[in-house]
């Protein structure tokens, strides 16, 4: 049966509080666009559409794939113990589906837009680059191959004289969004400088000439995931080794005649990106067959971590350099 409401009956005194629900946050606009040719193509706006300028694309409601990438996960079982034993997991590639409509003034401005695009994501031209900003956050980017949905469909709901709509399928093979270039930390060595600077300043931290021996750097990774760090070493350096938190290293070791592995005013690039691993001076010497026994490129862990760096520095200006590509679980 139905109650009154009424209002509260408080006896000499005022009601109490009540709480005052929040505010939403204003919210500006999303954009999104996609780029191919290795992201070096012509950038196609999918929701730039502000106005009665024709022909545009615009992205419609049903997209999926964008949120968290998919996950798979590996068991063992046994014939004598109930289901199965967890044993790890992968991220694995990412599909994304994008809904667009495409509308042109006239059947053959229609027809200028759809070879646009599917020039634009053809996979002969390299990947494609799915950009996405919303508001004023930081853009994020997906890197993509067309798979599917430009084939066309020339159906009574689907198509007309001057639009026609697509289902945009894309396979992230790297299932992770990535943000622009975030450089970490910039150390230098040079002669007659003290250990820390005094200037009150910590980055770049300037080392005195000479070794270090097993110094914790400070790194920060601001992503959801691992990233894969970019570092260049400039000469002149006699050794170096860099150790994870978990002991991965790699390095190489000292020459018994006592001479620099990076001469003077060489630059050593240590490119620890799965597909890439490679290290190589500014001159393309191949300098990996020197590396140490087992050497392992590690990953920079999401958060604050700490890295083990022994470098001995010749005499000279030399440089340690530590670069990374944050990396984001959606966007």
């Amino acid at each position: 049966m139905p109650i009154p409401a009424t209002r509260d009956q408080v006896q000499g005194g005022t009601p109490p509080s009540r709480p005052i629900p929040p505010h939403p946050m204003d919210w500006g606009f999303t954009y999104v666009s996609i780029r191919g040719s290795n992201g070096q193509g012509e950038e196609i706006p999918l929701t730039g559409f502000a106005n009665r300028e024709w022909p545009a694309v615009f992205m419609q409601a049903g997209a999926t794939g964008l949120d968290a990438p998919p996950v798979e996960l590996f068991s063992d079982e046994s014939p004598n113990l109930d289901g199965s034993i967890f044993r790890d997991s992968r991220t694995a590639a990412r599909e994304v589906m994008i809904p667009v409509f495409l509308y042109g003034i006239d059947r053959s401005t229609l027809r200028q837009l759809k070879r646009r695009l599917v020039s634009a994501l053809n996979p002969e031209n390299g990947y494609c680059v799915l950009k996405v900003m919303e508001a004023s956050t930081p853009a994020r980017y997906l890197y993509c191959y067309y798979r599917g949905g430009l084939e066309g469909d020339e159906g009574q709901d689907r198509s007309g004289f001057r639009w026609i709509r697509y289902g945009i399928q894309l396979s992230a093979f790297d299932p992770f969004f990535y943000s622009d270039d975030l450089q970490v930390a910039q150390w230098t060595f040079g002669g007659g400088t003290p250990f820390l600077r005094q200037d009150g300043g910590l980055f770049p931290l300037s080392l005195s000439q000479g070794g270090i021996p097993r110094s914790s750097i400070p790194i920060v990774n601001p992503g959801d995931v691992k990233a894969w760090p970019v570092w260049e070493i400039r000469g002149p350096v006699k050794a170096f080794k860099f150790t994870a938190q978990d002991g991965a290293s790699f390095g190489i070791k000292a020459r018994p005649d006592s001479s620099d592995i990076v001469p003077d005013g060489r630059v050593l690039t240590v490119d620890t990106r799965p597909g890439h691993k490679t290290l190589k001076d500014d001159r393309g010497k191949n300098y990996y067959p020197l590396l140490d026994s087992s050497p392992a490129l590690w990953p920079v862990p999401s958060g604050s971590s700490t890295a083990g760096v022994e470098l001995v520095a010749s005499a000279g200006s030399a440089s340690l350099r530590l670069t990374l590509r944050p990396r984001y679980e959606t966007y």
